[in-house]
């Protein structure tokens, strides 16, 4: 579970393993097994140093209850992107919400007119 966690982690960073391991000075092979379930049983140091490689906790990449990792890491890299850009273009809050709005209403006079 752990080498999933961090796998998705390094991906939303979008950091190769080669760039993780050399942050992490952790070998790329070693950071491979953990990630395909190959090495389940990482040592604690080697954990932390990966954390902090990936700005997040060493309790979120350990913690088994949940199979996901922050709510902002799991967002795809390039939704976040764009958000950021429309938030510095001035973007409200109020005017995304219309914009959804918008394409909810789009979308569904479309499939009306398609039926």
């Amino acid at each position: 579970m752990v080498g999933k966690k961090i796998k998705q982690l390094r991906k939303n960073k979008g950091y190769s393993i080669s760039k993780l391991a050399e942050m992490a000075d952790v070998s790329k092979s070693y950071i491979s097994e953990i990630e395909r379930g190959v090495q389940t049983n990482p040592s604690l140091q080697v954990i932390n140093k990966i954390s902090q490689s990936l700005d997040t906790s060493l309790e979120n990449l350990l913690d088994h209850t949940t199979n996901h990792v922050d709510q902002t890491e799991e967002l795809d890299r390039e939704w976040i992107e764009l958000l950021k850009e429309a938030i510095e273009d001035g973007l409200e809050k109020e005017e995304l919400k219309t914009c959804i709005s918008y394409i909810k209403y789009h979308k569904f006079s479309k499939n009306q007119h398609e039926s």
